[in-house]
């Protein structure tokens, strides 16, 4: 399912405050990362000319909307600073990190809703799926916030 990419109940948490730094840039985020969905997957990828892979994806979106710079694969950006957050307690604009063995090996952009955007594998597209799906809820590992 993922191709070269390197738990809790349906409570939501609550979203960022209206006006607050973190909110302005968790928007930006959302709107970002929603608007590339359709985007072609492409290992190695971090434009929307040239296509995404997951974490290509991530990096692009944070850069491009909230002036963070992340590091390029999904297990350098998990091992980044940042509160680690089960499901229960994400907001728009965290990281999700998901494990198919020992290490992370895929990051999405949480949205809200236990939805999340990503750049899944090879001939798909970037796209929105839902945490809840079994091969996402099984292989999630935490999230992060990496905007306060």
């Amino acid at each position: 399912m993922l191709a070269a990419c390197s738990s809790g109940g349906r409570r939501e948490a609550p979203p960022p405050r209206a006006g607050s730094a973190h909110a302005d840039a968790a928007n930006a985020v959302l709107f970002r990362a929603i608007a590339l969905v359709g985007t072609p997957y492409r290992y190695g990828g971090n434009t929307p000319q040239g296509g995404f892979d997951c974490s290509g994806l991530v990096g692009y979106v944070f850069r491009d909307a909230a002036g963070v710079e992340l590091p390029r694969s999904s297990r350098q950006i998990a091992q980044l600073g940042g509160r680690t957050l089960g499901r229960n307690r994400l907001q728009a604009g965290d990281l999700v990190f998901f494990a198919a063995g020992r290490e992370v090996s895929h990051v999405g952009i949480y949205v809200g809703e236990q939805r999340f955007v990503h750049a899944p594998n090879s001939g798909g597209t970037v796209r929105l799926d839902s945490l809840n799906g079994a091969w996402w809820r099984e292989h999630f590992v935490y999230g992060k916030r990496v905007l306060d």
